[in-house]
């Protein structure tokens, strides 16, 4: 018996004209959310006004009852929003929570009164999800060949926005970027966009730098700085300091090994520069 009561309301609200001519207080209504986040949908009515019913329906090829309620008592709502809308009588109001992509587009929200059968009012909903904190990576180095000079390769990217968004970079020359690759990506899931692009500067000066995508700001950086000392023959200093140091080291402890050696023993002495035995010089003491 409920089912079929929840099924006669549904087919009540889908059949409620939606073509009624708006006036020009009765406008369509822009609003915005941000995916995860709430809005508040409101009614543009003269709350002084008694209202005993009030249907919020989602337009679509079939409009899709929201939420809303019959003189002060509140109607069955489907599943998927039984969770995340509430309504407010009193203020003529209904706030959506945990807000999905798919839940913009336009909605209706029909007002009875006792002083008119049926005033509608359209309310459009933009929602947005926010990127990552975009990450920035930067390599420099000289330039070889005929074009003579210093160039930096960076890249931008972002993830988990929507709708997608093209790469700004800030503090740059834009006559000195080359774009070098440019990649934008949608989640088959949540249909967001991951977006990511390479650029190659051309240096003039050191300059600071950041990019943005969708309204997010990366770290600033700073790039183009001159090199104090070629990189290469930096580590060529290094490897000659290395093994130098090696040689003296090895030095060493021959040296060292060489002292430490034992000196073999001696059974004779050296007398004003001639050898003399052991046994000669005893029987020279006794013959004195």
């Amino acid at each position: 018996m409920e089912n079929t009561a929840c099924f006669l309301l549904a087919l009540v609200v889908t059949l409620v004209p939606v073509s009624t001519t708006l006036g020009d207080n009765n406008k369509p209504k822009n609003i915005s959310a941000v995916v995860g986040r709430s809005v508040t949908f409101r009614c543009p009515w003269n709350l002084s006004i008694p209202v005993y019913r009030l249907y919020i329906q989602k337009l679509g090829n079939q409009p899709l009852f929201i939420n809303g309620f019959n003189n002060g008592k509140k109607l069955p709502v489907s599943p998927e929003y039984q969770d995340r809308t509430e309504v407010n009588q009193a203020e003529l109001s209904m706030e959506m929570t945990n807000i999905k992509l798919s839940d913009e587009g336009s909605y209706k929200c029909v007002v009875f009164s006792s002083t008119s059968s049926r005033d509608i009012f359209q309310i459009n909903l933009k929602v947005t999800a926010e990127f990552t904190t975009p990450e920035l990576k930067s390599e420099c180095s000289e330039n070889d060949g005929a074009k003579k000079g210093r160039s930096c390769q960076m890249s931008c990217s972002a993830a988990g926005g929507y709708p997608v968004s093209d790469v700004k970079w800030l503090g740059l020359n834009q006559s000195r970027i080359r774009v070098l690759q440019n990649e934008t990506a949608e989640n088959s899931t949540s249909k967001t966009w991951s977006v990511n692009q390479t650029i190659n500067y051309t240096c003039e000066h050191p300059i600071n730098v950041s990019c943005d995508i969708g309204g997010s700001d990366s770290h600033t950086i700073t790039i183009c700085e001159a090199e104090s000392f070629p990189l290469k023959v930096i580590v060529a200093i290094v490897f000659v300091l290395v093994f130098v140091m090696l040689l003296v080291l090895a030095f060493f402890m021959m040296l060292f090994c060489r002292r430490q050696r034992p000196q073999p023993y001696r059974a004779d002495h050296q007398v004003d520069g001639a050898h003399i035995p052991l046994d000669d010089c005893h029987s020279q003491r006794q013959s004195v």
